[in-house]
């Protein structure tokens, strides 16, 4: 059983265009990833990325799909930051592996195709970076789970665009916030928008007590220069 509330989620996220319901929205989204742990803290034992970065948080959001009411209020969320700000869209492309089920759930609310892209070309039969049926000329909004510096997803945005795709934006479940990620996505031409982000987070933690206080320093220490925390 989902430890999580049902709520009336398509109501909760169905006006996501200003400021204060973004806000609200990037809230209610950090929460709900700190409540099933797809998020976790630990600045006193720090984790060890694949990169080699020692980080006081890790983040799984593949865990959203083991939760029902978490999953649909992700997807709800997703599908009005689509409509509100993509309304052209004929597409929704996920990057692979971990935004594939997100951006099926998406596509299926907006009524929308779906393709992915793989992270490297298929190494056998059609040999395809993008899978599913598309066109030339096609208004894409790609759908990702997590924006750390931002190089993975811009290498899908790269591949779609390279396909003739018209690649309208993309939108995340969760950014670290690092300087880096957006620099990279402005330089790239590439608008992003996420349904929460490191420092809402940072604040809910402390303000629900999943860290102390005297923890946050550290946490907005590593987000500044995580390369060398």
């Amino acid at each position: 059983m989902d430890s999580v509330s049902k709520t009336n989620t398509p109501s909760a996220v169905e006006k996501n265009d200003t400021p204060d319901a973004a806000k609200n929205i990037a809230k209610k989204i950090a929460e709900r990833l700190l409540q099933i742990n797809a998020i976790k803290l630990s600045p006193a034992n720090l984790f060890t990325w694949t990169s080699g970065w020692r980080s006081p948080i890790y983040c799984d959001n593949r865990r959203i799909l083991s939760h029902p009411a978490v999953r649909v209020e992700v997807r709800d969320a997703f599908a009005a930051l689509v409509r509100a700000k993509y309304p052209a869209a004929e597409v929704v492309a996920g990057v692979a592996t971990g935004a594939i089920a997100h951006g099926v759930l998406v596509a299926e609310a907006l009524g929308l195709p779906f393709i992915y892209v793989r992270s490297a070309p298929k190494g056998h039969g059609l040999e395809n970076l993008i899978e599913g049926d598309y066109a030339a000329g096609q208004r894409v909004v790609v759908i990702e789970d997590l924006i750390s510096t931002g190089g993975s997803s811009l290498s899908a945005v790269a591949a779609l665009r390279g396909a003739g795709l018209d690649v309208l934006g993309m939108a995340a479940v969760f950014t670290y916030s690092f300087d880096a990620a957006a620099a990279n996505f402005a330089e790239a031409g590439v608008a992003l928008d996420t349904l929460s982000d490191y420092p809402t987070l940072v604040a809910l933690a402390r303000e629900r007590g999943y860290i102390k206080p005297e923890e946050v320093a550290a946490l907005e220490k590593w987000r500044e220069d995580p390369a060398n925390f």
